[in-house]
């Protein structure tokens, strides 16, 4: 069982950045006088890890949100027992009030929790410089001296409406229900299948297509720009990013294959679900860090919090590069695979 679990985090990170595993891990910090040192451990190495895990796997169509719950209950970051301070007393997330008698206290797993969402600050930041000329065209767009650059923009916020509607609806929920390694592994197997389908869809369009039997794939789309989308089919691609609220389904799965099915050749929906992704990530994080960033520092502190992004940011950077290369080649298959095989690996080393 021990194996096998070593398995699954030498699954999660040795193959793109094994080195990160290697970091010394640093000395554990002394107890909170005030929020701005730790409650608990998240030593550099832990840090260099999930910021790995966050970057490589951000924007490729795996999770992860998924791949960092399960390194977090790899690193034992998942613990729900109740932090102290030096004298004894708990720590508090919500104290005690007329509305919430028990409240609710502050825990190792939900600062783990926390820290998840707040480093995709780093892969954020990646895809901004990477995509730059983009989101200038938007700014400019914004103030009338971009056409292209505002029907941009418009597709990107039509395509970000339902996730944030739902987002805000269910996010308590969410968190209570499905952040766990069982949840996962489902997302996992329906979002390969799902991937399996839209990658023989696209195909057999192509084929259609080169035979002239159906309208072109992505007439007046895929020759030209992203801004190009109509706005419904933005909004279809939106609507599917809905489907990644769900822990391990993946929120650039949803989008590259809501693409497709807008008529968008791999790049293209590469490119889109990537910039749509710097509003859905920075809305995420940005409520994440408002609603939990207090009390993560509270247990971590800034420096690790700080380190793992940095390393998000590089190594996000790295895969955004190779995904587009990949796609443009190969498609979705692979990683539909590198989902079943994941999703069978985390079931052996946990539930069997």
């Amino acid at each position: 069982m021990r194996t096998l679990r070593l398995a699954s985090l030498i699954l999660l990170v040795a193959p793109w950045l094994a080195w990160a595993a290697s970091t010394p891990t640093a000395t554990p910090p002394p107890p909170p006088e005030d929020l701005a040192m730790p409650a608990a451990e998240l030593s550099a190495a832990d840090a260099i890890i999930l910021g790995v895990i966050e970057g490589v796997t951000e924007f490729l169509p795996v999770s992860s949100t998924g791949h960092l719950i399960v390194g977090n209950r790899l690193l034992d970051l998942d613990s729900d027992e109740t932090l102290r301070g030096p004298d004894g007393q708990p720590l508090w997330y919500r104290k005690p009030s007329t509305k919430n008698p028990a409240g609710e206290p502050l825990t190792l797993n939900l600062a783990a929790k926390t820290y998840a969402v707040v480093i995709q600050f780093g892969a954020i930041a990646a895809v901004a410089i990477l995509y730059w000329s983009q989101i200038a065209a938007m700014l400019r767009g914004l103030f009338g001296r971009d056409p292209t650059g505002l029907r941009l923009l418009i597709n990107l916020f039509v395509a970000f409406l339902p996730a944030a509607v739902f987002g805000l609806l269910l996010n308590e929920w969410i968190d209570t229900h499905l952040f766990s390694v069982g949840a996962v592994i489902v997302a996992q197997i329906a979002g390969a299948l799902l991937m399996f389908y839209a990658e023989s869809w696209r195909r057999r369009r192509l084929v259609a297509t080169r035979m002239g039997t159906s309208p072109p794939l992505g007439r007046g789309i895929e020759p030209e720009t992203i801004a190009e989308l109509t706005p419904r089919s933005a909004l279809g691609i939106g609507s599917l990013q809905c489907l990644a609220m769900w822990p391990g389904t993946s929120r650039s799965m949803t989008t590259i294959v809501g693409g497709y099915f807008a008529g968008l050749n791999p790049r293209r929906a590469a490119e889109f679900s990537f910039l749509l992704g710097l509003i859905t990530l920075t809305g995420a994080a940005g409520l994440k860090s408002y609603k939990s960033g207090g009390a993560m520092i509270q247990v971590f502190g800034w420096s690790n919090v700080l380190l793992g992004a940095a390393v998000a940011a590089v190594t996000a950077a790295i895969c955004v590069r190779f995904l587009v290369h990949w796609l443009t080649r190969h498609g979705l298959v692979l990683f539909a695979w590198y989902r079943i095989a994941l999703a069978f690996i985390l079931a052996a080393a946990f539930y069997l």
